[in-house]
Order: structure tokens, then sequence, then C-alpha cells
């Protein structure tokens, strides 16, 4: 059966980008498709857009490895710059002409007979429904893609306006206006300072909390021309820096185990403690510093946010709830109404949603839900965060437990990708021996899947590892499902080691095999011994009478 293309790619994010690059890279591969719900490269870094949106871990360490960048402005840069970097590596490798904006995957469906996935796409500017048949299927959605819908009584009442960081309304000015933010993670911090300082800040923001977290000192100067020269010209400069952030950010991992990470986590208390106390206002001390092991949450990087409490045009609300939402703003728990011309909701991703909504169905017509409900107690999970057994050709790119608590996002995509690249190798073999009238080196097998007893042992293996981290110490965290008590985001382990293991995959985990529609194209085309014997010696009788007789003569 025809292939519209060997491989699907859905998402052009950090993950979704990379793997098309090293495909051209390293196999000089293009016959590949990226679907795109947005009209943009970029994935999370194009939709979350919010003021004071930037990244939390070092630009030279965000980096790819195959695409350092010496210019960055600054340690920790933001949103804009972030997004020029990825639209320049997607220039640098022609890959937005195998991408189609603006359109969604709807299903997708292991065809048996074929040993093809039959794909459905959305456009979604025509609303047109069409089917691609393609070889493999990469999921790179991501787990920060589905944004936590508004859950509170009443919102669609609402007269003002109302969304999500991630999808920040650039119509609304806040100019003299009042505002309430509702969440205190990573996204808020960087929201309020932004919006309540300067000549166009906010008349009021008032925001609202209900967990406490740790809120690290982050200083983020400017590069100098000298150090950006540096990194430029000087051999290796990038590589050395950009080493020894990943062995300090290494490092940090000794904090994580439960018993011998603790006199480190008391260190890392006290002294991120002493910080938030010297520079928030003390009425909110009480709240703020938060009596959760250190590492439990996600850690916050301050960008002005503390400091910005002692704003008059700050409030910080954590004792009274909102009840509902009202025609003019909130109501609290206490019945105080809170006038709002904006509602601005900081209140995280649906981290195991984005899956599901691919509608995938593999062998025998079972989801991916049923296999989760199988192998997970119907929690998230999958072999190396990569493959679920059922679901040939199929691989998972930044999928449940391979997120850190410590380290850079893109470099465990990386490991994906590379352990993607491996084991995808056999079939896109077994496709280039099916078109090359020469001979293909290497295995060919156009069906690989992991097996289910090696998927069950992995994540039965991760889930009794991460027992023993600070993430099962009794908070209340995303990474953790609050039914089952399974943690179904976190890797368990120095990053270092998951790189290892993507360099090293063992096979005997994995089945490879030739459809039958493979196996007789292949047998058409193979040599038997007897046909490389007569062409062996064909050559070779040339080549002799090329040397003795000479060029001229043979010519003639």
């Amino acid at each position: 059966m025809e292939l519209d293309t060997d491989i699907i790619i859905i998402g052009a994010g950090i993950s979704g980008l990379g793997l098309a690059v090293q495909l051209v890279r390293k196999y000089g591969h293009r016959q590949f498709e990226v679907i795109e719900k947005a009209s943009h490269i970029g994935g999370t870094w194009w939709a979350n857009s919010y003021p004071g949106c930037g990244v939390d871990i070092s630009a030279h360490y965000y980096s790819y490895s195959f695409h350092l960048n010496p210019d960055w402005s600054r340690k920790y840069p933001l949103q804009p710059e972030i997004l020029e970097y990825y639209q320049g590596v997607a220039d640098k490798y022609d890959i937005e002409k195998h991408t189609k904006f603006q359109s969604i995957v709807t299903s997708a469906s292991w065809d048996e007979s074929s040993a093809t996935w039959l794909v459905s796409v959305t456009d979604l500017k025509t609303a047109e429904t069409y089917q691609r048949r393609c070889k493999i299927l990469i999921s790179a959605v991501g787990v920060l893609s589905q944004p936590k819908e508004c859950s509170i009584p009443g919102a669609s009442s609402f007269q003002g306006r109302i969304f999500h960081t991630a999808e920040w309304d650039h119509t609304f000015d806040w100019d003299d206006k009042e505002v309430v933010v509702i969440g205190n993670g990573c996204s808020a911090s960087q929201v309020v300072p932004v919006i309540s300082e300067g000549d166009r800040a906010v008349k009021k923001v008032t925001q609202f909390a209900r967990q406490a977290h740790w809120v690290l000192r982050r200083q983020n100067p400017e590069y100098s021309s000298l150090y950006r020269w540096t990194m430029r010209w000087i051999p290796f400069a990038m590589r050395v820096s950009r080493a020894m952030q990943i062995f300090y950010a290494e490092m940090d991992f000794r904090s994580f185990p439960i018993m011998s990470g603790a006199p480190i986590r008391k260190m890392y208390a006290q002294y991120v403690g002493n910080y938030m106390r010297e520079t928030a206002p003390a009425n909110y001390h009480q709240f703020l510093i938060p009596k959760t092991e250190i590492g439990c949450k996600r850690r916050v990087m301050d960008t002005g946010y503390l400091e910005c409490l002692h704003r008059g045009n700050v409030e910080l609300v954590y004792k009274d709830p909102i009840e509902e939402i009202v025609e003019e703003g909130v109501r609290t728990k206490s019945g105080r109404l809170i006038r709002a011309d904006a509602i601005v909701l900081a209140s995280g991703f649906q981290v195991e949603k984005p899956l599901l909504t691919l509608n995938l169905r593999g062998e025998g017509g079972v989801t991916v839900e049923e296999h989760w409900s199988d192998f997970s107690e119907g929690t998230a999970s999958a072999y190396f965060g990569t493959c679920l057994s059922g679901f040939p050709n199929f691989f998972i790119l930044m999928g449940p437990n391979t997120a850190s608590g410590h380290g850079s996002v893109t470099y465990l995509s990386e490991c994906q990708i590379n352990f993607t690249l491996g084991a995808i190798k056999p079939v896109l073999n077994a496709l280039k021996a099916q078109r090359s009238t020469l001979p293909v080196i290497g295995r060919k097998a156009d069906i690989v899947k992991v097996k289910p007893d090696a998927e069950r042992a992995d994540i039965d293996m991760v889930q009794d590892k991460l027992k023993d981290l600070v993430w099962s110490s009794g908070c209340t965290s995303f990474a953790i499902d609050p039914e089952t008590g399974r943690n179904t985001t976190m890797y368990y382990d120095f990053q270092t080691k998951f790189w290892l293991r993507s360099l090293f995959i063992p096979w005997k985990d994995f089945e490879f095999s030739q459809s039958l529609p493979t196996a007789t194209a292949l047998a058409k085309k193979s040599f038997g011994v007897g046909s490389w014997l007569t062409v062996s010696t064909g050559i070779a009788v040339a080549a002799y009478l090329a040397c003795r007789i000479g060029p001229v003569q043979w010519a003639l």
C-alpha cells in the first residue's frame, strides 16, 4: 500500500523540531511531515507569550547540542529570543516546507495488514479532515500543551476578559486596569512583576494562591560583548561552558533521595528561606515559606516576584479562596467582591491529556487509555517514556516519566530523539531497500515494537525507584496522580543515566519483524548467492581489463 510519507511527527515544538532536524542531519531523510496546531514553529515558546515569559534554565544548556548559540543576550533569555532561536534552527534545515500548520491529528489507527499508521488530520483553517498514511508515527505534543480549563463556578457570567497565560490575550491593555491572577507557580511569578510596574502598570493586581513554592534567587545579567565573542571564536568555549552547567545541574540531583539527600535539602531550605524572608513583605512570610520539602514541587526562579509584593498595587490572597466568578469579578469564600477587568489563569496544564486527545488505536484496536488501564492503573506510562507495547512504530517524545527536577528539558528530549532514531533505523532501512537499486546494509524490518513484559518491568522499576525520591515526600504536585499515588512525570535518576540509556538500547526488549507486503517486496529485490557472485565477478573482470588493456584501448 502506498505511503503518503514515511514519518508523521505531531508537534513542532522542541522535541518535534529536534527530531525533524536530526532525521535530516543524521540520516539525510526528508520523507516526513510535521503536523502543528499553531501557525508557527516553537511549541510552548510560541503559545506562551505572556508578559515576562522566559526560561529558567541557562540558555546554553537549554540549546540543542547540535545547534549551540554564541549570541544569547543573557543567561536566562525571554520568550521572543528563545522563539527566534528555534525559528533559526527550522530555517537552517528547511523544516517548514515539511510542516502543515494550523492542523491537528484527530485520530490514528494501526493497520496490521499493511503495517502502517492511518492518520486523520483536520485543517483548522478550512475544517477539512483528510487522511495520511505513514510507516512511523511520532507524538511530540509535549506535556505543557493543554492548559487547564477554568473549573470555578460562574466563569461564563464574567463580563471582562478571562484567559490562560498560555493563551494570553494581547488585545488586552492592562494599563490602569484591575486584574485577578489565579495561581502562583512559574507563570504567575513572571506575569505579576511585569504588569504591576512602570508607566503602564495595572491599577491593582490581586493574586490568589493555594500553595507555597520555594522561590530561588536568580540573577540574570546581560552577557558582555567579550563573553559572546569568546563563545563564538574560542574553540570549544561553548562546549566547555555547557558541560560545566550540566555538571552543576547534575549535582543538584543528590538532594532528591529522601534519606541521603535530607542534609542537602536542609541546607537549601535554610538558604532559600533566608532569601525569601529578606526579600518578601513580612506579612506574607507565614504563607510564602513552604512547609514541604524543597524540590518536592517545582522550584520557582525569582524574576522580581518577591520584591513586587511590596508594591501598593499588588495583593496576595491565600486565606480567602475564590468561591465563584461573577459578572464584575470574583467573590471569595468570605463574601468579599474583588472587581476585575480581566482574570488571568496561571493554573498549569493537563499533563496526561495531550496523548489521549490523539485518539490512537494500536494492535487490535486498543486505545492508549485502555493500555494504561492494563499496565499502570489508568495513569500515563511508557517504556523509557517513549514506547507502548501493542503500538508498533509509535514513539513518544517528552512522554511519561521523562521530566527532570534539576536539568534541561532539551537535554532529555535529545536523548529520546537519539533513542528513537536508533529504534527506527531498521524500518528506514527496509523502506530504502524497497526503493533502491543498490543493496542496503543493515537490519531491515518494517515493524518495531517493545515487548509487553519489557514495558511492564520498566514502568514498575521506575515507580519503585521514585518512591525513594523527594516527590514522594508528601507534597501535592502535578507529578503525582492523586488517585493512585503514581508519579507520572518525573525521571528517577541523573540525566546522564538517561543519556546512557538512550545510547545503549537493550535490543532484547524489542521485537523486529517484516510485514507480508514488505517481506514480499524485499524478496523480489534480493540477490541470491549466485547473483552476487556473478555481479562481483563481472566487476572484477571489468576492473582487470581496464588496468591491463589501458583506458584508450578499452574505450576503442
